[in-house]
């Protein structure tokens, strides 16, 4: 159970708009099992994570939602806590769409949700404007404070805002230093869009990578905390998960040390293209 006397993490808040703001420092709930997760996110809670990134796939929500209700009933105010959900692709569509969004809200039990993703554009399927659509109803009825998109290309981003009224909040893919994505940020900055990172370790690969090894070595730090570090000195958006509280710590104690400049600009020189997870184009 989360204690109600822990201290949020000291993680800048990112404007994502004029009333609205993310803690830069997440908590990710991917693969972590329904079973697990009431007692993941109440450790992540104790240990001073207060922006939870969830979604419908990862069938865990209403896990998190006990969890949830745990913290409120031991003092976590509400307005303290910042979570995020995402539709998912089979639920794409305007009246699917928001059928989908009032599932996720009751199994969170929350009056309300911070930020809601299109998971996928699935192009294809030629439904993420209506399903951005709904998302806007979402967004003026009050149930979402911000609205967004995931995985989206630049192709993507500019065909959605031919029809939108609001600019996605943010657009959350996957980014590390193997996968640094810049064309894609140059878009996010003309457009006014927020970077989040997902699979910011590229699903572990980076912790063996001997440049980055011996950049932790030379800060005393672990491989994970110098690519948090780096993910946060870019301005990203960012949420690891971690199954254990020594890893939640772990991940968390990334805001006592700074990377250089000329290690910032070696860290940039690592960009290989890889991804760990699939390619929006190949996502149906």
């Amino acid at each position: 159970m989360a204690s109600t006397n822990a201290s949020p993490l000291p993680a800048p808040a990112v404007p994502l708009t004029s009333s609205v703001s993310i803690p830069q420092l997440g908590f990710g709930l991917y693969k972590v099992p329904e079973d697990e997760a009431e007692t993941i996110v109440g450790q992540a809670l104790a240990a001073g994570y207060r922006h939870l990134d969830s979604a419908a796939l990862y069938g865990n929500e209403a896990g998190v939602g006990r969890a949830l209700r745990t913290a409120f009933d031991g003092g976590l105010a509400r307005e303290d806590l910042f979570v995020t959900s995402k539709v998912w692709n089979d639920d794409q569509g305007y009246d699917s769409t928001l059928r989908a969004f009032e599932a996720t809200r009751n199994d969170l039990g929350l009056d309300y949700l911070d930020l809601y993703l299109i998971h996928w554009p699935c192009a294809a399927r030629g439904l993420y404007t209506e399903t951005y659509r709904a998302l806007e109803k979402l967004h003026d009825d009050g149930l979402v404070r911000a609205i967004g998109v995931s995985n989206f290309q630049p192709a993507h981003l500019r065909h959605l805002l031919e029809s939108a009224d609001v600019v996605p909040a943010v657009n959350q893919v996957e980014l590390h230093p193997w996968l640094q994505q810049r064309e894609l940020r140059e878009v996010h900055a003309e457009l006014g869009i927020a970077t989040e990172a997902w699979s910011p370790l590229a699903r572990g690969r980076l912790l063996d990578d001997p440049e980055l090894t011996a950049i932790a070595a030379a800060h005393g730090v672990s491989v994970a905390q110098v690519v948090l570090r780096w993910h946060l000195q870019e301005g990203t958006i960012v949420f690891p998960k971690a199954s254990t509280p020594e890893r939640m710590a772990q991940n968390a104690d990334v805001f006592g040390f700074t990377l250089e400049k000329e290690t910032m600009r070696h860290i940039a020189g690592l960009d290989r293209g890889f991804r760990s997870g699939s390619h929006p184009d190949d996502v149906a």
